[in-house]
């Protein structure tokens, strides 16, 4: 199969398209290898895939509605993954049109690249920063998710109802995936788990939002990336008792579905940082601070449905995913 990723430069886009490269598929990466982090780290993962035979890179931004559809036309991909987008729910707040250009212009210059070439799937990055003010739990995709807490969430509750207009109108099979809490190797360095590793081991004191009182559904790469290959092989399919009565929020009489990816596990922060003290051998210094604006107190994913119909559910436990985290941080850094 030929593959569109966007993100390649990313974390969870490079892992997949390793991954799909490995197994014999063709992929195209987009990326524009912006300097929201650290260029090096990018540049590292796209060396990871860059010399392979079947992989293709194209260096442009989401928002350059010509160069991708041109590049859409060139390669004409049977399946698109929509990774790429500007991350970060507390960079929201301060550069909220960063999120506007990338999360939805490019994301409409996605859908039409879809649209006019035939694309058969089409899989995207959502997030469980949707469900902002909900405070149900677990988090389930059935239920409405109208009360986003971040500029960052609003736009990804935006791509969902932007990909379920397209799949109505043109039928184009979409998929949107919600993600909790990625975190591994080569992992993103404004996350937690980066930052807390890297200051522990400098001696430097670490910040500690809402006094790690907060949950997370932490959730390994590679259950991630194997969620994504499942659900990209799972073509979505109208649901037959859907009704405008009492509407579906994660279906529809069109081609569309919604999926959460988490461990179903959540975990308190201070009791993550405790298993990466242990694994470094270092007690971190804390800095307590309340919780920022736009972040939850908890997040928690019923991934039922994911289960239900691509036989999978995440499963990887915090000890095992730190300790692979940590022992690549090392060799990465030559520590």
């Amino acid at each position: 199969m030929r593959t569109l990723i966007t993100g390649t430069a990313g974390f969870i886009g490079n892992a997949l398209a390793l991954r799909l490269l490995e197994r014999g598929d063709e992929v195209i990466g987009l990326d524009n290898v912006n300097a929201y982090y650290d260029v090096r780290l990018k540049e590292a993962r796209l060396a990871r895939i860059a010399a392979h035979p079947r992989f293709s890179e194209a260096r442009i931004g989401l928002e350059d509605r010509r160069k991708v559809a041109a590049l859409f036309a060139e390669v004409r991909p049977e399946r698109v993954v929509h990774l790429a987008a500007q991350v970060g729910v507390r960079y929201s707040v301060q550069n909220p049109h960063a999120y506007v250009d990338s999360n939805l212009v490019g994301f409409v210059n996605i859908l039409e690249g879809c649209r006019q070439n035939g694309v058969k799937h089409l899989v995207f990055a959502s997030s469980s920063s949707v469900y902002g003010a909900n405070t149900k739990i677990p988090f389930s995709v059935h239920d409405p998710v109208d009360h986003p807490l971040s500029l960052y969430a609003a736009t990804k509750k935006a791509n969902e109802l932007m990909a379920h207009t397209y799949s109505h109108l043109y039928r184009i099979p979409t998929t949107g995936l919600r993600f909790f809490t990625v975190y591994g190797p080569w992992g993103r360095p404004d996350m937690a788990l980066f930052k807390f590793t890297r200051a522990i081991l400098a001696g430097e004191p670490i910040e500690v939002f809402n006094r790690g009182e907060m949950e997370r559904d932490f959730t390994y790469i590679d259950d991630i990336v194997e969620g994504v290959i499942r659900v990209v092989e799972r073509l979505p399919q109208p649901n037959p008792h859907w009704s405008g009565d009492h509407p579906d929020a994660a279906t529809s009489n069109a081609p569309y579905r919604l999926y959460n990816i988490g461990n179903n596990q959540p975990v308190r922060l201070d009791r993550f940082i405790e298993v990466l003290e242990q694994r470094v051998g270092k007690p971190a210094k804390k800095r307590l601070l309340p919780m920022q604006p736009g972040d939850v107190p908890v997040t928690y994913a019923d991934v039922d449905d994911l289960e239900r119909d691509v036989g999978f559910r995440p499963s990887t436990p915090i000890e095992t995913g730190i300790d692979r985290f940590v022992t690549w941080f090392l060799d990465y850094h030559r520590v």
